[in-house]
């Protein structure tokens, strides 16, 4: 077996100066400030970008779900940016309380045409960028570390140039040290303590610095530090609002951005599901519903997710993974034999208690329903599934309350029907399976005929007569009993023909259905002379006959 040695291709980050470090201590006790990027950096992912219908729908999305900050486009770039800006604005469509971000390279001809785009918008960040990291300085710029600290202090420069007094007042500015993961930490510390002094941040005119894992290429604990670290020494701090914006090339974005916020950031970009160049940004909704998890709120409404997952389809042409977490089509969802009898359990337990009882049914982070989902596809049946799984679906999808004892039984059949399929069963296979199994046999009897009385007399006990012609292994028998009651006669009577003696050992019965559907279902396990035991189970909108119904099944599983 060959193995993959890096051979030196690859090298650790560097860590980071800190001698202490806060993070690893604290909690998220609060919701960060959200900013959506998906109508830009989302957008631009996209095989077939948005148009600007698309767009403006799904801007309404992003601020019915409670967003505050939307990266809108970057108006600059193409004229479909441009125009959809200058919609949302003349139409009015940005509430009060919702600010627009727009992205610029600061290129002053650029520049112009973005304040051309923000105008008449009450609330505004406008935001610049340019790349720090070594790489990008030696091969994409050819530029030295005070050379591009430059560029960001001329963008800045650029940016004031070409605003009015009036038009400061209303706007925010944003710098991105863009591939900051990447980046030397003093140095980008120097760069943004540059960009802050240019523009002339204080309290009441905060800047934002954005601190991106443009390529996340380190552990989270990584970026923690660096965050920390940076926190730390820039100076005026009251003055900066500190930004996370993670992508997920090594599969951790979330965990990043959660060790981001516990070292001392205050606000997170990212896109619905993930969505974003290669693979892609953060997942807001999954930072969100992390928080919800832990007893935070997190001021983003996704109670609806299901509705959030169509639009988000609709608008962007993407699908969602099926273990997306909390969205995905099988997060509720379990096979496992162990799991679904832990669920069942806890659920069952769970209909007793307070809505607002602290939550701790087994395997599910939250209760389904507090974001629009519904306990139905929680447990599903393949050849993994225990003998819990298959109950609980006929339970919650037929109304079958089999007994604890009988479960086994049933396990075994659906099991062996899921491995001979190779795949998941649907609920109405595993009906099918035992409608066959249990309510349909007739192996060894069936019965042609049945008739029952009730037998006037003295006794205090309940007397019943039964006359009927039944077939045992194809043989016709006339055969006639009395008994404490319909089914008890029906046993007396069988013990003239050539079946096993057996006795009834449990019995359980219960209604299904309403009103005029209404009918009776009948659980029996009967205990042969030798000790074995099997279960039988009979429907009837006859009470006495679903007993009988059910004896006759149990006979059949010999």
């Amino acid at each position: 077996m060959t193995s993959m040695n890096p051979n030196g291709k690859y090298a650790p980050i560097a860590d980071i100066p800190l001698t202490t470090r806060d993070w690893p201590a604290a909690h998220i006790t609060k919701a960060p400030i959200w900013c959506s990027v998906d109508l830009r950096d989302g957008n631009q992912a996209l095989v077939n970008p948005m148009g600007i219908e698309t767009k403006l729908a799904f801007f309404d999305l992003i601020v019915k779900l409670g967003v505050k900050e939307v990266e809108v486009g970057f108006p600059a770039a193409s004229d479909t940016e441009y125009e959809f800006i200058r919609r949302l604005i003349e139409e009015k469509r940005i509430p009060d309380d919702v600010t627009i971000q727009v992205l610029c390279q600061a290129r002053e001809h650029l520049v112009r045409k973005t304040v051309e785009s923000i105008k008449g918008a009450p609330n505004v960040i406008f935001h610049i960028y340019n790349s720090t990291s070594p790489a990008q300085r030696k091969y994409t710029f050819n530029k030295s570390k005070e050379e591009i600290k430059q560029i960001a202090i001329d963008g800045v420069k650029c940016i004031k140039s070409c605003l009015t007094e009036e038009e400061r007042k209303r706007i925010r500015l944003e710098y991105s040290p863009e591939s900051f993961s990447m980046t030397e930490i003093d140095y980008a510390v120097e760069i943004c303590e540059a960009v802050k002094n240019e523009w002339g941040a204080s309290p009441d005119n905060k800047i934002i610095m954005n601190l991106p894992t443009t390529v996340e290429c380190a552990t989270p604990n990584v970026y923690a530090d660096q965050i920390e670290y940076f926190c730390k020494h820039i100076s005026d701090r009251d003055s900066v609002i500190v930004s996370t914006h993670c992508h997920n090339d090594r599969g951790t974005g979330v965990a990043s951005c959660e060790m981001g916020l516990l070292a001392g950031a205050d606000r997170v970009e990212g896109c619905l599901f993930g969505n974003g160049e290669r693979t892609g940004n953060l997942d807001i909704v999954n930072v969100a519903l992390n928080m919800f998890s832990q007893g935070v709120d997190p001021q983003l409404d996704f109670s609806n997710i299901l509705e959030v997952g169509e639009k988000y389809r609709e608008y962007t042409g993407m699908e969602i993974p099926q273990r997306v977490p909390y969205i995905g089509e099988l997060v509720f969802t379990a096979f496992s034999g162990s799991h679904q009898d832990a669920i069942r359990k806890g659920m069952a337990a769970r209909a007793n208690q307070a809505e607002n009882a602290l939550w701790d049914v087994p395997y599910l982070l939250i209760d389904p329903h507090d974001i629009g989902r519904e306990y139905e596809g929680i447990i599903r049946i393949n050849s993994q599934s225990g003998k819990g799984g298959a109950a609980f679906i006929l339970e919650q999808d037929y109304g079958l309350s089999l007994p604890k004892a009988m479960h086994p039984a049933l396990g075994e059949v659906v099991k062996n029907a899921a491995d001979k399929a190779q795949r998941e069963l649907k609920a109405e296979e595993i009906y099918s399976i035992f409608e066959k199994q249990w309510l349909l046999a007739s192996k060894n009897i069936k019965i042609a005929d049945l008739a029952e009385t009730h037998v006037e007399g003295s006794s205090s006990t309940e007397q019943a007569a039964c006359r009927a012609v039944v077939m045992w292994k194809g043989e016709q028998f006339a055969i006639g009993a009395k008994g404490n009651g319909p089914l008890d006669a029906f046993c007396n009577a069988l013990a003239t023909t050539p079946a096993p003696k057996f006795s009834i050992t449990a019995f359980h019965e219960h209604s299904v259905g309403k009103g005029n559907d209404t009918a009776a279902v009948a659980y029996v396990q009967i205990t042969l002379e030798d000790g074995k035991q099997f279960w039988g189970a009979g429907k009837s909108t006859n009470v006495g006959r679903a007993g009988i119904d059910a004896v006759v099944s149990a006979l059949n599983q010999i």
